[in-house]
């Protein structure tokens, strides 16, 4: 039954050509019209490509299992030859081209391998309108069938035949059903054509089976515009799909109104999301996609069901073979009936969701908008190379609404926070290969509560969860405080940087004036002037502090999939330096500023420069985007790479040569200080006249001998000048150090006796 309830003829490619009977109508010929398009399901472009592997792969399927395959409605007319004295009735398509094209050479590819091709075969009348060409092609081959043992593609041994003529090859429809044909050689070369025969032309049980609809079953001519446009373009993705959709639940007859809501009370939910060419097809075939492929999660399907057409995958959920298919249908349509009457869906979704800190409801941070329904019909299986653009987080808070209006849930802001929480702190699980866990613990954590219901995603974040509920009941004055912690766009609902007691909610206002952006680079300064705050790495001499411009560098060091164990020591030192802005007067600037300052001037005072002291005073030394920096011996000391990117394998800095290099005045004799490779290679700063060399090491800094003997013989002058001295490794620049905790301690300023060291060099013409 098509959507208008008009009722089809099902057939086969085989049948049809065969004695009409109540069944069927009587057609002898086929013949693509001349208003029709060149066959392009052969041509090589990547969408024609996916199509034509698609298609093939599903006849494949058809043919050699027990899953026959429907191809929908196949419209078209039925004309009388009144030339021709027998009364022969041609069928003309309108839309079916291409699928009967391609049906018409696969029972020509199984007809030869059988060595059974005749031209006195009924179905061997296809034929087309569009190029005298085209049309002799298809009687050529019918004539001249191939060997039954061919080996290798078809296309190859037809090109060669003295039939075959050479202008052909200019013909768009011929190239393309040569490969359509070759396709067809590579998926069935290893069948045995006499079962593939039998099941092509199998009438109790069709393997591959269509519904014929002529035009003169099909109403008005009003009628027929509405399916066709002016110019014979065949139905749109959508349109298609709703027929074959209505025939699937006409035969489970749950829902007797089903496509009247289609095209009324649905249509309307959708309309107001409607593109320029106010049509909405686009919009319903996402959204359905959506509740298709929740439902194949429901049933652990995962994998290869997006190499099945969308046909295929309804109706593997909703035939009555499936004994889920009223539950995936009652799913379906109470998926659209919940957004049906006077609500508006954007009403609601800004009622449960926020884009900023203002406001209530919960915040999706980075979202262009609080409508997840009007995202799901925009980008539902878009991908940006692997990226899902409505990604995997966004469905499960989608469907959850769903759960909520459809079961009349309870507490759904606090559920929908939690679980919001919960989605951003679980990325690393979040896998399609997950999703069929995800969709019931969803479901049940909305009907219930029940945060052991969220067994598959973060369990330490599941853990703070409860937590959190169990500080909200005992301090409910801090459910806003809480609230707006979770919102920061550097939390997202991870907290587990901080302690959960009375004291977070001081904590929490000094979170969000230090947690500017634009104070980032003062705050790398202020946390490490407080203590050593950084992630350090089993088995690896990385180390990761903030960054001064990336916010996911901060997350990564803040929330790290809620490991509080792996965060105590980031923890402790932002407990500090959050307190004592807390109890500080002053900007958030200011105060951070006098932190360092006052770090700065204690060691100085001591003598003692170490690293910290180093990186809190030249905030170059702290420019790294990454945040992350590479120790010799896995140590944080005098030899430190401060990377840009997050691997070595990329330009990053050498922090003690920039930073002398930059107190230096930057000078043009020097080049800029950029290195690439491993941190354990050899780093030198060259001087460009020279080529003399300044590497920083643990105790010094020593000095590469100039390429030429003048050079040389002037760096040797000046050797005294510079306070070099001579070791068994070349000219050296040694830093005074001390014993502090039985590690050696700097005691005067290296970067300052860099810099120095530099501008003597330059100056002395270097």
């Amino acid at each position: 039954m098509s959507e208008d309830g008009l009722v089809g003829y099902a057939t086969t490619f085989h049948r049809m050509f065969g004695e009409p009977d109540d069944a069927t109508p009587r057609v002898d010929e086929v013949e693509v019209p001349l208003i029709q398009r060149d066959y392009a399901q052969g041509r090589q472009d990547a969408r024609s490509t996916a199509i034509r592997t698609r298609f093939l792969d599903a006849l494949h399927s058809a043919l050699t299992t027990s899953s026959p395959v429907g191809l929908d409605f196949i419209y078209g007319d039925v004309r009388e030859d009144v030339t021709d004295q027998r009364g022969r009735r041609r069928f003309e398509p309108l839309d079916g081209q291409q699928r009967l094209t391609t049906l018409f050479l696969l029972h020509w590819y199984v007809a030869f391998r059988r060595g059974a091709l005749s031209e006195a075969q009924p179905w061997t009348r296809f034929t087309y309108a569009t190029r005298p060409s085209a049309r002799l092609f298809c009687e050529r081959i019918v004539k001249h069938p191939p060997p039954p043992d061919l080996g290798g593609k078809p296309s190859v041994w037809i090109t060669d035949q003295s039939w075959y003529l050479h202008l052909w090859r200019f013909d768009p429809s011929i190239r393309a059903m040569l490969v359509t044909l070759d396709g067809i050689a590579e998926r069935f070369a290893d069948e045995d054509a006499d079962a593939l025969w039998d099941r092509l032309t199998d009438e109790t049980r069709p393997a591959v089976w269509f519904q014929l609809l002529p035009i003169d079953d099909m109403g008005s001519p009003e009628n027929l515009y509405i399916k066709m446009n002016s110019r014979g373009k065949p139905l749109t993705e959508f349109e298609a799909f709703k027929a074959h959709l209505g025939q699937v639940v006409a035969q489970v007859a749950v829902d007797d109104d089903f496509g009247h809501k289609i095209d009324g009370a649905w249509t309307d939910v959708l309309w107001p999301y409607r593109g320029e060419n106010d049509v909405i097809d686009d919009e319903f075939m996402r959204y359905f996609d959506f509740l298709i492929e929740v439902c194949e999660w429901r049933e652990d399907l995962v994998g290869d069901q997006g190499e099945l057409t969308p046909e295929q995958r309804v109706s593997a959920l909703l035939s009555p073979a499936n004994p889920r298919h009223q539950e995936h249908l009652r799913f379906i349509c109470a998926a659209f009936d919940t957004w049906v009457g006077d609500v508006a869906v954007a009403e609601v979704m800004a009622g449960l969701f926020k884009t900023s800190l203002e406001g209530d409801g919960v915040r999706l941070v980075g979202a262009p908008s609080t409508d997840l329904f009007h995202a799901c019909c925009e980008r539902y299986g878009a991908t940006r190379g692997t990226t899902r653009l409505f990604s995997l987080t966004d469905t499960l808070l989608l469907l959850a609404v769903l759960t909520h209006r459809i079961e009349k849930t309870q507490d759904a802001p606090e559920r929908l926070r939690a679980l919001r929480n919960v989605n951003e702190a679980s990325q690393f699980e979040m896998r399609v290969q997950n999703m069929p866990k995800f969709v019931v613990e969803i479901a049940e954590f909305m009907r219930s509560g029940d945060l052991n219901a969220l067994a598959t995603f973060n369990q330490n974040q599941v853990a703070d969860e409860r937590a959190k509920r169990a500080l909200r009941l005992e301090h409910p004055e801090l459910v806003p405080v809480l609230a707006r912690l979770e919102d920061h766009t550097v939390l997202r609902g991870t907290l587990a940087a901080f302690d959960f007691e009375a004291s977070i909610e001081t904590r929490a206002t000094a979170f969000e004036a230090v947690f500017e952006p634009d104070l980032w680079p003062t705050l790398t300064g202020a946390l490490l002037a407080t203590g050593d705050y950084q992630r350090d790495y089993p088995n690896s001499d990385m180390h990761r502090f903030g960054s001064p411009t990336t916010e996911s560098v901060w997350r990564l060091l803040l929330v790290d999939r809620g490991d509080r164990v792996a965060l105590e020591r980031v923890c402790t030192v932002l407990a500090a330096l959050l307190d004592r802005v807390a109890a500080s007067e002053g900007d958030a600037r200011s105060v951070l500023d006098a932190i360092c300052r006052q770090f700065v001037d204690e060691r100085s005072a001591a003598g003692h420069f170490d690293w910290r002291y180093y990186l809190v005073r030249y905030a170059v030394m702290r420019e790294g985007n990454s945040g992350i920096y590479y120790g010799a011996d896995g140590r944080l000391g005098y030899e430190l790479t401060m990377l840009r990117k997050t691997v070595q394998r990329s330009w990053y800095r050498d922090a003690y040569l920039y930073a002398m290099w930059c107190e230096a005045g930057r000078p043009d004799e020097v080049g800029d200080p950029w290195f690439y490779g491993y941190s354990t290679a050899p780093r030198w700063m060259e001087l460009v006249r020279s080529g003399t060399g300044l590497r920083n090491m643990s105790d010094g800094v020593s000095v590469r001998q100039p390429a030429t003997p003048a050079a040389a013989a002037m760096l040797e002058g000046m050797r005294h000048q510079a306070e070099l001295v001579s070791t068994d490794k070349g000219l050296f620049l040694p830093i005074p150090q001390a014993s502090a905790g039985g590690e050696p301690v700097d005691t005067v300023d290296r970067v300052q006796a860099g810099a120095q060291l530099v501008r003597t060099l330059v100056d002395a013409g270097l």
